[in-house]
C-alpha cells in the first residue's frame, strides 16, 4: 500500500527536551523529522505531537516545536497516543486512515503507540531514521517487533516521493529544490 497525501497524517512522538539528551543520535533522528514535518506542511498533510508528561520531561524540543503550531501539540501520561482518549480523539477526528509515526524511544512510546494504532484499524508506517532510543539495540528489536505486528517500516524519503507521487509538478520541482538535493 502506498502512502497518500490524502489519507495520510504524520504523528511526532516524544521528541522532547530532557529526553533527547540521552537518545542514541538524536541530532540526526530529530533533523530527520523536521525535515519530514516541513514536507508534511508544504504537502498540507497533518501533522500532530504528542508530548509524555511535558512537567517531568519537557517541551518538544525547538527543531521541532518551532515548526508546528501550538494545537498540533497533544499531552499525554500513557506511554501509547493511542491509549490517550483525548490523543486518539484528534488523531480520528483527522479521518486519516495511514498514520507515519516517528520519535523516541522506538521501544517504548513509538511501539506502544504503533501497535495500538494497528489494533484500532489504521495502517502504521514508522519512519525508520526518524526513530530512536537510547540503546541502538532497542532501536533494532522495536523495528523487528513493530515489523512482525504488520508496522510498514519505511524511510524519510519513501514517505516523501510516495506522498508526492510523481514528478514533472510544480509541487514536485519546489520540494525537490528545498528537501532533495
Amino acid at each position: 500500500m502506498l502512502m497518500r497525501v490524502e489519507t495520510s497524517c504524520l504523528l511526532v512522538v516524544d521528541f522532547q527536551e530532557r529526553l533527547m539528551p540521552a537518545i542514541h543520535d538524536a541530532d540526526r533522528t530529530v533533523a530527520n523529522g523536521a525535515w519530514l514535518i516541513q514536507i508534511a506542511q508544504r504537502l498540507e498533510t497533518p501533522v500532530l505531537a504528542s508530548e509524555q508528561y511535558p512537567k517531568g520531561l519537557g517541551p518538544t524540543v525547538a527543531a521541532i516545536r518551532d515548526l508546528l503550531p501550538a494545537e498540533a501539540f497533544m499531552e499525554k501520561m500513557h506511554f501509547s497516543c493511542a491509549a490517550e482518549r483525548d490523543c486518539m480523539r484528534r488523531i480520528d477526528a483527522l479521518g486519516r486512515q495511514q498514520i507515519i509515526v516517528m520519535g523516541a524511544e522506538a521501544h517504548v512510546c513509538v511501539l506502544q503507540t504503533a501497535l495500538d494504532l494497528r489494533m484500532a484499524g489504521k495502517e502504521v508506517y514508522l519512519v525508520a531514521d526518524a526513530v530512536s532510543s537510547r540503546s541502538p539495540r532497542d532501536v533494532e528489536l522495536a523495528l523487528e517487533r513493530m515489523r512482525a505486528e504488520g508496522v510498514r517500516v519505511v524511510s524519510r524519503e519513501m514517505v516523501a516521493f510516495e506522498w508526492l507521487h510523481q514528478s514533472g509538478t510544480d509541487r514536485f520541482r519546489a520540494i525537490s529544490r528545498e528537501f532533495l538535493r
